[in-house]
Order: C-alpha cells, then structure tokens, then sequence
C-alpha cells in the first residue's frame, strides 16, 4: 500500500490532536482520524511527517509531503500557496486569559499582549482587538504548546485561538475563556498547486465520508461539546 504522507506538527491540542507517543508515527484526535479514513478511502497508508509550522507548506510545495493536515484555517494568504479541499470542519475562535482575568471582550485588551500563530485567522481576529498589542508566534515544533505556556506564565495576556482546542483549556483552573467569536472558519486539507488530480481524490473521498455520516461521527466521538456544522459541511440544512 502506498503512503500519504501528511505534514503536520506534534503537540498536545486535544481534541484536535494529542501528543504522539512515538515521534509521529501514531497519532489519535479528530484530525488524524478523519486523515486515516479519507487513506483508507484512497487505499492509501497515512504516514505522518512532523515538522514545525512554518515549515509545513513549503514541505508540501517541494512534495516532500502530499498535503498539509494540520488545522489550516482555509484564508486568503494560505489559498495563495496551496489549493484545498472541501471543509472537514467549521470552528470558533476563543480567546484564553488566565484564571480570574476581567476581560471577557475585544475591548478589554487594549495595550495588553495578545498572542495568536503568525499569519493565521486567528491572528487577523486579534489584530481587530481595539489597542491590543499582538505578539506572533511561529517557527516552533509545538507553537500551540508554546503559546499556552506564554500565557501561563504572563509573558502574554492572552491568546487567541479555534474553540476546538481552547474551550477544552477552559476547563483547567489555570485558564478562562475570555470570550468566543463566532467567525465559522472553515479548514481545509492542503495540497501542491501543481498537483489538481490530489486534490480532486482528497475531495471525492471527503465527499463520500460527509454523505455518509461518517465525517460526523468522527466529529462527535472526539468533540461532542461542539455542535457538528452539518449545514456548511454538507450544504443541507441541519
């Protein structure tokens, strides 16, 4: 069987994804189901490639990796480097703050340091925050992790990311949801840009596990907290 090999990093951002106990070659969430699925679709073998962040799409330009499946929001800078699929999920985005922080709006981080992934959607929603003082986090094999450790220990006011792996977050005593934005973002598998016949067999295969239910099944085994988007993703009412 061939491989696919996608190119995403390791980090602990349940339920999205855990931290792979073996360097990336098992790996359990959201996200690396539905990948093994739309391989089993393709009668391919999912193979993981764990790089840092910045470095996924250009490992997917030079076709090092097929595809880069690794909670990519589906925006204007990103769709200039790579084609992507259909959406495979639709997110929030939430604001996390420390324990007992008042701020529970945009309005409320003005001249404070809000954190978000450089170049992101979640970034382009903090740059909205009135007097907010952004700070850009990239180049690092496990950014999620280290934004949330910015905000443990103050380097950063706050950070802003999807509802998927913030809300979960707001469960620990050491954190609060802020607030959540309901910006509906909707994420995408990346592919080439020189390589149409990929994304058209990426595509087939998500269409299939949507019209058949199992895309959301997948969503409400590992994120039942959030409601399955089955008008966007699927295009008929809920």
């Amino acid at each position: 069987m061939n491989d696919l090999k996608l190119a995403c990093i390791d980090s602990h951002a349940p339920p999205l994804f855990d931290l792979s106990p073996d360097g990336g070659r098992t790996r359990t969430g959201y996200e690396p189901e539905v990948a093994a699925m739309v391989a089993q679709e393709l009668g391919l073998e999912p193979t993981w490639m764990i790089t840092s962040w910045d470095t996924m799409i250009p490992m997917v330009q030079r076709h090092e990796a097929d595809a880069v499946w690794c909670g990519q929001g589906i925006i204007p800078s990103r769709q200039e480097q790579l084609d992507f699929t259909r959406p495979y999920a639709i997110f929030d985005e939430s604001v996390l703050v420390r324990a007992g922080d008042p701020a529970r709006g945009p309005g409320d981080f003005s001249g404070r340091r809000v954190a978000a992934i450089a170049g992101s959607a979640n970034m382009q929603l903090a740059e909205t925050f009135p007097g907010a003082i952004t700070v850009a986090f990239t180049a690092s094999d496990d950014v999620f992790g280290d934004m949330i450790t910015a905000v443990r220990n103050g380097s950063v006011d706050a950070m802003v990311d999807d509802d998927v792996v913030t809300v979960p977050l707001g469960e620990d005593p050491d954190f609060d949801i802020a607030f959540t934005s309901p910006t509906q973002n909707a994420w995408g598998v990346g592919v080439a840009k020189d390589r149409p016949e990929l994304l058209e067999s990426l595509n087939a295969a998500l269409s299939r596990l949507i019209d058949s239910g199992e895309l959301q099944q997948a969503w409400n085994r590992w994120m039942p907290q959030l409601a399955f988007p089955a008008d966007i993703l699927t295009g008929r009412p809920s």
